[in-house]
């Protein structure tokens, strides 16, 4: 048996954990075994939509102090699930939730741990009994690609975001639902949620299509309006590279980059961005990429699919302007 730690959103199942499934089903076909997944929200949505990817039963881990996320909490109460179920692997989407809940539990279990993995497959010629499974996988924020093998009794890996298509499997009838109930101090030493801010309305730029970033090149927070403009065109959101953050002119929320988020839009725009390793690590996996910039030797200008030399002042502009003429 394979368990998938599924993460709910706003319209239900996280695209991560969809990922994270989809990698579960193919690698559970591959060893004659079933998938089932394991969640702390309980959501009706989130359990509506693991049966049509396959999943026979859902583990709902319920306790007071998991109400709230607490990576101790989480990963000591996934531990004791791991410890009652004995599954053969548990895989996780590799964002910064998968990966923390997933290394509590593993120091917890006392097993190794492999993050953001691109392939997951039985290694070959593994021993029976302990059959071990051949990884890919991104080290040095995806800079250098490492192949190992991972053997213990229970394997834990988290899965990279676009790695698998994310399609719907062979649907089950109902998912059987079963609670299951840690037992965790009353009042332990954890992290705690003290206070919320709510993301401003808009496409997030994690799963957005299209994102528009700017970079040093746009001079000014002032210079930012044409980049939302042009994203709101596009249906898309906002990002911008470190510099741009580290000058206030956006927050640290829209970085893509090593630091900030990692996105693999179908369409990335990068105006004024010169393309230094750790803002390419964050959006080298956008199948298309844009770049707009003066100097037509900076690294994203190099590596884009489509390079415009110029000033973005007057590139982006007049992008926006055809944009309206042909949408008018």
């Amino acid at each position: 048996m394979l368990v998938t730690l599924v993460e709910s959103a706003q319209e239900g199942l996280a695209a991560g954990s969809a990922n994270a499934l989809a990698h579960a089903r193919e690698l559970a076909d591959v060893l004659g075994t079933h998938v089932e997944a394991a969640t702390f929200a309980g959501a009706p949505e989130v359990r509506d939509g693991l049966a049509g990817y396959g999943v026979s039963r859902l583990h709902v881990v319920e306790h007071g102090e998991c109400v709230e996320y607490s990576p101790e909490c989480w990963g000591e109460a996934l531990a004791q699930l791991l410890d009652d179920t004995r599954p053969d692997g548990v895989l996780a989407a590799a964002t910064d939730r998968g990966n923390e809940v997933l290394a509590q539990a593993a120091a917890r279990i006392g097993l190794p741990l492999a993050t953001n993995c691109l392939n997951v497959a039985p290694a070959t010629g593994a021993a029976e009994g302990d059959p071990a499974w051949a990884l890919t996988r991104q080290r040095g924020g995806g800079v250098l690609l490492e192949d190992a093998e991972l053997s213990a009794p229970t394997k834990l890996v988290t899965v990279l975001a676009g790695t698998v298509e994310p399609s719907a499997g062979e649907a089950v009838p109902e998912v059987d639902v079963r609670t299951f109930v840690p037992q965790l101090d009353t009042d332990p030493a954890r992290s705690r949620i003290v206070d919320r801010t709510a993301r401003e309305a808009g496409v997030s730029l994690a799963t957005a299509a299209v994102v528009v970033s700017g970079g040093r090149g746009v001079g000014s927070a002032e210079g930012f309006d044409m980049i939302e403009e042009l994203a709101e065109l596009l249906g898309g959101a906002v990002g911008c590279s470190r510099v741009a953050t580290n000058d206030g002119w956006r927050p640290h929320s829209d970085q893509v980059g090593l630091t900030g988020t990692k996105i693999a839009p179908e369409l990335y725009i990068a105006c004024g961005i010169s393309g230094a390793t750790q803002h390419w690590v964050g959006c080298r996996d956008a199948r298309r990429i844009l770049a707009i910039n003066t100097d037509p030797q900076a690294p994203m200008m190099t590596r884009a699919t489509y390079a415009v030399t110029g000033d973005v002042h007057e590139v982006v502009p007049a992008i926006i302007a055809e944009i309206r003429r042909r949408t008018e």
